[in-house]
Parts: C-alpha cells; sequence; structure tokens
C-alpha cells in the first residue's frame, strides 16, 4: 500500500474526480460513512451514547457533518459544534452541511468555547474530531488549538477524523505543538506518513476505501506500508504435483559454544516460511543440541575454533555445501570470534558462493564487516542485512541515536552505497532496496525485544527467498510482517512481558492465516 504525501493525496482526489469521474461529494460522503463503521463501530450504535462532533470549516468539517447525519439517522444522540458560521463554509462542505438536518452549536472564538452547549459537546462519550485535516500545516490558530485543547481534557473516547487536527501529516517523527488527542483514526485511500511514523494514537488506524481507482493513487516517496494484499501473489496456492524441491533448500551457518539455539531457531523459522528443507551447519561440538530442537533439520558439523565457534578452515565446506542451495543464512549465534569474522568476511567474497545464491546476514555475520563496511555488495548476488541499530551503528559508523532519528535515510543509503537490501529493524521495521523502494512495517510489538527473535526473523527471511529468488525484496518485506504478526499472536497468550522468542515459532503458521479484508481496506496499531 504507497504512502503519499498530503500535496498527493490531493492530487488523488482531483485525479479520482477529474479522471475517473467519481464526484467528489462520493468520495466525501464515503469518507464520513467510513469513520461512523470502522472508527465508531458498535460505539455509534449504542442509544446510551453521546457523541460529539466537532468540526472546522474545511472538508475535514465535511467529513463529520456526513458522520453525524448518518449517526443521527441511526439513532444516536448527536451534538455538532462548528467552529465558524455556515456562511463561511465552502464547496462541498456546505453542501454536506445542509444536508445534514439539524442545527450545530457555533462557536465563533475562544469565548464561546465555555458556553454549557459547548460543554456538552465536549462532555459526550464519543467525540469526532473534525477540526483540520492532512491538508493543513501547523502553527494551529489560537482558536482552533483552544477547541483542541479541550478535547484533549475531555474524558471521551476519541475518534481522529483523517488525523489527529494539528498534526502535520507529512512528518516523519514526533510532533510538537496543539496536536488533538486520539484513540483511533480512519483516514482515506491512503496513509501519509505521519500515519505511519508519527505515532498519532495508541489505538487503531484505519485506512478506508471511499472510491479512488488503484490507477489514481501513485506517489514519488518510494515507500509503501506492508498490507496482507500486496503479497498476495507470493501467497498463492501450491501447485498439486509440487515437491520439497520445489521451494528451495536453506543454509544456515551460525552458532557457537553457549549458543546453540540461534541457528537451530533460524533453521526451524525456515522450514516454517516454506522452505522444502533445511540445513544448519555449525560446530560439532553443539551439533547434537542443533538436531535436538526438531527431527526435521539436517545438519553439517564444522571445524571449531578453540574458543568453540566456527574455525576458517570451515570455509571450503560451506562453499561445497552452499552448491544448490537457495539461501545462505550466515549470523545466528556466530560470536564475535577474530578468526570466524575473518571466515565470514572471506565467504562474502564474489567469489565464494554462486551467483545465484542469496545471502542473508544476521547478527554477528554483521558485526564481523565493522570497519570493513566496504566489503559489502550485493552487484554480484542478492544480500539481506537484518541489522538492529546497534549493528547497523558498527556497520555504518555513526551513532545509534543519529540512526534512530535518520532511520529512513540510513537504511536507504547504505542500501544504495551497497547494493543490498537492508532490514533496520526496530518500531516500524523498515526494508530498503538499493533503488530507495522501502516497505514500512506495521506489525510487531515491545515483547519482541529480547534474545533470540532475530534469528527466528532471519530464519522466515530466508525460507521465503528460497521460494520466491526474484522477487527477494517483496519475500523479505512479507517475511517482515509476518515475523511481527506471530509476535503480536503470541503476545495475545503470552503479554508482551512474558513473551519469548520460541513463543513466535509456535505463531509463524498462524501468521500466515491473516487475509486481506476488503480491497484498500486496512487497519495497524501504534
Amino acid at each position: 500500500m504507497k504512502i503519499v504525501s498530503a500535496e498527493e493525496m490531493r492530487a488523488i482526489d482531483r485525479a479520482t474526480s477529474e479522471r475517473f469521474g467519481i464526484p467528489s461529494l462520493t468520495l466525501m460522503e464515503n469518507a464520513g460513512r467510513a469513520v461512523v463503521h470502522l472508527g465508531l463501530g458498535a460505539r455509534g450504535r449504542e442509544g446510551s451514547v453521546r457523541i460529539g462532533v466537532v468540526c472546522g470549516k474545511g472538508n475535514n468539517g465535511g467529513d463529520g457533518f456526513v458522520a453525524a447525519r448518518l449517526l443521527a439517522e441511526g439513532g444516536s444522540k448527536v451534538r455538532v459544534l462548528l467552529l465558524c458560521e455556515p456562511g463561511e463554509l465552502r464547496g462541498d462542505a456546505a453542501e454536506m452541511f445542509a444536508r445534514m438536518g439539524f442545527s450545530p452549536v457555533i462557536c465563533r472564538d475562544r469565548s464561546a468555547l465555555e458556553v454549557p452547549e459547548a460543554a456538552a459537546v465536549f462532555g459526550a462519550d464519543v467525540i469526532l474530531d473534525a477540526i483540520l485535516g492532512t491538508g493543513f500545516r501547523p502553527p494551529v490558530s489560537d482558536f482552533y488549538a483552544a477547541a483542541i485543547a479541550k478535547i484533549n481534557a475531555s474524558k471521551a473516547y476519541v475518534v481522529a477524523v483523517d488525523i489527529p487536527s494539528g498534526a502535520n501529516a507529512d512528518a516523519e517523527g514526533l510532533q510538537e505543538g496543539a496536536i488533538a488527542r486520539a484513540d483511533a483514526v480512519v483516514t482515506f485511500t491512503a496513509p501519509r506518513p505521519a500515519h505511519v511514523f508519527g505515532t498519532l494514537t495508541q489505538g487503531t488506524t484505519w485506512i478506508a476505501p471511499i472510491g479512488s481507482p488503484t490507477e489514481a493513487i501513485t506517489s514519488s516517496l518510494k515507500l509503501n506500508l506492508s498490507t496482507p494484499g500486496d503479497f498476495a501473489k507470493l501467497l498463492a496456492p501450491r501447485a498439486r504435483d509440487a515437491n520439497k524441491g520445489s521451494y528451495g533448500h536453506v543454509l544456515v551457518v551460525g552458532g557457537s559454544l553457549g549458543k546453540s539455539g540461534a541457528a537451530a531457531m533460524a533453521g526451524y523459522s525456515a522450514l516454517r516460511a516454506g522452505a522444502g528443507l533445511s540445513t544448519v551447519a555449525t560446530t560439532a561440538s553443539i551439533l547434537p543440541s542443533v538436531a535436538e530442537l526438531s527431527p526435521v533439520l539436517m545438519t553439517e558439523p564444522l571445524p571449531e575454533t578453540t574458543e568453540g565457534t566456527i574455525a576458517r578452515e570451515a570455509l571450503d565446506r560451506i562453499v561445497a555445501l552452499a552448491e544448490g542451495k537457495k539461501v545462505v543464512a550466515v549470523g545466528p549465534g556466530i560470536s564475535r570470534n577474530a578468526q570466524t569474522a575473518e571466515f565470514v568476511r572471506t565467504l562474502l567474497k564474489p567469489e565464494r558462493l554462486p551467483a545465484e545464491t542469496a545471502v542473508v546476514l544476521d547478527a554477528d555475520a554483521l558485526n564481523a564487516f565493522e570497519g570493513h563496511a566496504q566489503e559489502l555488495d550485493g552487484t554480484a548476488r542478492t544480500i539481506v542485512l537484518t541489522p538492529h541499530p546497534g549493528e547497523m551503528a558498527r556497520l555504518t559508523g555513526l551513532g545509534i541515536a543519529e540512526i534512530q532519528a535518520n532511520r529512513l535515510d540510513v537504511a536507504r543509503k547504505f542500501a544504495r552505497e551497497h547494493s543490498v537490501i537492508v532490514v533496520l529493524k526496530g518500531h516500524r521495521t523498515l526494508t530498503a532496496s538499493p533503488d530507495g523502494e522501502v516497505w514500512v512495517n506495521p506489525t510487531g510489538n515491545p515483547g519482541m525485544a529480547t534474545g533470540g527473535t532475530g534469528d527466528v526473523l532471519t530464519g522466515i527471511v530466508a525460507g521465503l527467498i528460497a521460494q520466491h529468488p526474484q522477487r527477494a525484496l517483496e519475500a523479505t518485506a512479507l517475511g517482515v510482517y509476518l515475523h511481527g504478526k506471530a509476535g503480536d499472536l503470541a503476545s495475545e497468550e503470552f503479554g508482551e512481558r512474558s513473551m519469548i522468542a520460541t513463543d513466535l515459532l509456535r505463531y509463524i503458521p498462524d501468521s500466515f492465516m491473516e487475509r486481506p479484508g476488503p480491497p484498500g481496506e486496512f487497519r495497524f496499531r501504534a
């Protein structure tokens, strides 16, 4: 699903009406209907619930008028507060105001917000915030700021129409100033950057289709929000005559003394993600521990250092094992031993592995390139890096705070300069390609901040690329989505505090079961 700027959203609305013949009034009617059905749901149909709708004079207010009319027609107790004179309304907003069918409370200035009629709106059980939409640019006027403050001081459940009033739709980080709080957001057609990156609500953000055809939704941002519908082709039913060779063989290279579980979980996750075969190559001393995790894993013993890590002498064996493998995943539990790091860097030299074999690097395989990032070159093969901010800091020489403040730019720049796919982990994990395209992941939760979840991600990504080697970017973005979804499902059972990495293994199958909703409709949480 494309992420678009506020200006691009205006252009999409214009194109929908001018090129595709869908009246702008129809778009507004559909927007108001979406607010009622998605943002309010059963809340709007409960007869005892008092609903306040606070409207500005622009099209955002027009959406609010539609919602108010529909709620009133459905028997809800609705009061509308209009922050201007009715004569100031223009275009579609004026038309929808005329259709509303009942009189609002009119406030012309800050003092009018204190009258009992206005207080009754702010004292409602539910408030629809329809003051300012995504076309707004800060700062907020004193009058509107006072109305926003009233919403923020209320005890109501607040639903933002399009975006919380006062927010800058194009901002990619935290925002300051007068911004309405929101328990839910209902936006339309496509998300703007602030919906995805801005933490505008701790609740649900709904993206509702209101009539714009797919052809009208264009953007130059090269940003996509990952949704189930985006990956339908990768999840098509399997051929009836398929065999294990149809879905690729993953080779996981990792593990060391005391870290056998990381390589085992990666190998197992590759199978759960659909790979036909999975082999874990690890040090001979821990191989029994790896094999104990599951009888479906194949294993290969490797020579080891005196510290129980993979020795440089393992190189020829890994090169031989890589023949016929779709993907080699390197790093889970591999350690930071200097000899092992040299082994990793040598393995990644272009002449070592077959050109058709993709590589996924994680954990200490990434740390092996600290001070050697110039040796990472994906021009000869698909290379996927899955760093967390600390690992990204070691690769780039930047501070963690600088990376976190510029996640998009950092991921894009590294992907472009090294011709690799970068999965920069964290809240809203980013999957960046060398051409600047970025997929933003909406799944996952803080409970996944525990040891081993990254190894599960490595396996899932490797397993999906093994099945779709020609669509590595999409397969990687899908892997990130499914990994986060498995974490969300696990958190529902165990809670965010008690989750551990092996809980995700249980929910990988269920993560595949999610089905797209109505075309163009999607919801995600903060």
